[in-house]
Formats: structure tokens, sequence, C-alpha cells
């Protein structure tokens, strides 16, 4: 697990196995549930606090606690062994973790949360990148040593028939990555597109290039909640019910974000209010893909995820290539009819 990794079949309905709640054992006391974020606290994940602030949680008979992560593959490896049951990571990084521990899968996706991944590499106009991939080449691009928009770069590179090392690396630390770009130290830097907003608010949007991943033709499903196979198999409505809460968050901060960013500042008064609307403004882009009103939120479309899985499977030389269903199990899904996108 500490190498590179970028990175159940679906069975009964979400109908089948919806419940009102979930109670331990059927004793009446709220099952424990850790969920792990992928990242730090902010309005990226404002919805999940805002099911905790307002019971929602409660109301499914869970007792849920969330703590930050440390990126996609943290979040899965947390998974695998058990110390966490749910969590949030990226869908390729998924792909690559179990094409690497070969057999029954020890964690699945429940729930597209990031209908696109946000991956981004961001330019300043000033060292010549535009929105053109190629204005690239030759550049110095900062990036964590492991993250999902630097694993995902050869992806775009085959696309745009560019080289894989057409620019130089510079490995940078999360949170030193605005300060290599304010001052000049590089031409470039990888971001997911809602964690840039602190570049923004440093440097003037025009003086900038965002080069979407999506933009050159690389449509991948990004973070998404996954769960526990064992968790899965022993207590699936537990699972159901954690989704039918968040579920239920989601739709209520597309319609409103205000209320979720305040639930999220109680954990973390430290953030600024309008900065963190600003995020999940950009966040709610990729939730809420094109093609999440054709199928709601949390879903997938198959033929999307088994590209996703030839492509990254090709791309990173994966000697075992998952099946979709292996990756993602829709079962536990809320009904569709509560997994719309309000109309705002």
């Amino acid at each position: 697990m500490q190498r590179r990794f970028f990175l159940a079949a679906t069975g009964t309905t979400a109908a089948a196995i919806a419940a009102p709640s979930v109670f331990a054992q059927g004793s009446g006391k709220l099952t424990p549930l850790k969920f792990t974020l992928d990242f730090r606290i902010n309005g990226q994940t404002a919805p999940f606090f805002l099911a905790m602030t307002k019971g929602y949680y409660k109301d499914e008979g869970l007792d849920v606690s969330i703590d930050t992560g440390a990126g996609s593959v943290a979040s899965i490896t947390r998974i695998a062994s058990g110390v966490y049951q749910l969590g949030l990571g990226d869908i390729s990084s998924l792909v690559e973790f179990n094409a690497q521990n070969a057999g029954t899968p020890m964690v699945q996706a429940v729930y597209q949360y990031y209908n696109r991944a946000p991956f981004v590499i961001i330019g300043r106009k000033d060292r010549g990148v535009t929105a053109d991939f190629k204005s690239l080449q030759g550049k110095k691009v900062a990036a964590a040593a492991v993250e999902s928009t630097r694993r995902a770069w050869p992806l775009v590179a085959r696309k745009q028939g560019m080289r894989g090392d057409a620019f130089q690396w510079q490995t940078t630390d999360f949170s030193a990555r605005d300060n290599v770009m304010v001052r000049g130290d590089v031409d470039a830097a990888t971001y997911f597109h809602d964690s840039a907003v602190s570049l923004f608010a440093r440097m003037k949007p025009d003086e900038l290039s965002v080069l979407k991943y999506a933009d050159a033709g690389v449509n991948l499903y990004g973070n998404a909640i996954l769960a526990s196979s064992n968790l899965i198999a022993q207590n699936p409505k537990v699972v159901a019910a954690f989704l039918r809460a968040s579920n239920r968050a989601i739709v209520e901060t597309f319609a409103n974000p205000a209320p979720s960013i305040a639930a999220m500042r109680q954990r973390e008064p430290i953030l600024d209010e309008k900065i963190e609307l600003e995020r999940w403004g950009i966040t709610a882009q990729y939730v809420g893909a094109a093609d999440t009103r054709g199928h709601g939120l949390g879903d997938i479309r198959k033929l999307t995820l088994e590209q996703q899985v030839d492509e990254v499977a090709d791309v990173f030389g994966l000697k075992v290539k998952p099946a979709s269903d292996a990756i993602f199990n829709t079962s536990m899904l809320p009904s569709r009819s509560e997994r719309n996108l309000p109309k705002v």
C-alpha cells in the first residue's frame, strides 16, 4: 500500500433494502460509524456536516463520526484495514487498489459524489500558460508526490497527443502549492478545481489559466463514498441509511448552501464563510455534472465507468483489470426520486 496507487455486483434495488432507520442489533441504540474524508474539512464536503448537525444520521439510527483525511489512497487503506467503515476516495485510485489486491474487493464505491473528477492544472499566463494543454510543454508544474490530479496526467497527455514527460514536475506539499505559484517558483500547479479558491484569493483570475481535464476529453468519475465490503455484506441497511441521510443533505445544499457552510464552520470556525461558499459553488459543478440530471445524484453510467477502468488499467499497466461491478455497488442508493437535483 505504500507504493503508488492511482490509483459487488449491483443486486437488489434500493427500495428493497430501504428502511426508515437502522439501530444496532435492534436494541434501539445508535449504530456507530466512522467516516473518513479524503482531505481537510472545507466547503467541498459541507453537506456531510449538515447531515450531522441537523440530525439526519441520528434519524437513520446512526452515530456518525467524521475525520479529516490524507488523500484517496489513505481513505481506501483506512477502510480496507477496518479502522473506518466509510469514506471519500477517488474512483481511479480504487480501480488500482482493487487491481493490486485481486479477489473479493475489500472496498467498493456506493455513491458517486463528484460525478466528474475536478482535476485541473492552473497556470500563470505571464509564463505562457494558456487554455491549451500544449502550452505546458517545457514548463515547471507543482504537485504533491501522491495525488490524483498528478497521477491522472498521463490520461490527458494521451488524449492531447503529448508526451507524459512534456513538463517537469516539482514535488510540493499541498500546503505550499499556493506559495510557489504566487512567488513564481513554478509555472503551474495541479489542483482539485474547488481547492484552488485559496489561490484565487491571492492571484487575480485573469492572471491564471484553468485547464480542466474534462475539457481534454478525460471523463473520469472523481471521489465517491466508499464502504467496507464487510459492512456491505453484513449490514447493507446501515450503508443505505448513511446514504439516505447524506443524500438528503446534498440535495438541500444544492438548494441553499448557506446552512451547510454554517454547519461545516461549527467544526472549523476559522474558515471564511464567503470563501467556502465560493468553493462549494465550484464543487457543485462537478457533483451535479451534465449527466447527473439524467440518472440522479450518486449514480453512474456503467459504460463511463468501464471506459475509466480500461484507461486506468492501460495507462498504468495494471496486470488485473477489475470488473466495474466490483468497483461500484449501486444497490444501496436512495430511491431515484430522492436523488433529483433541485431546480434553483
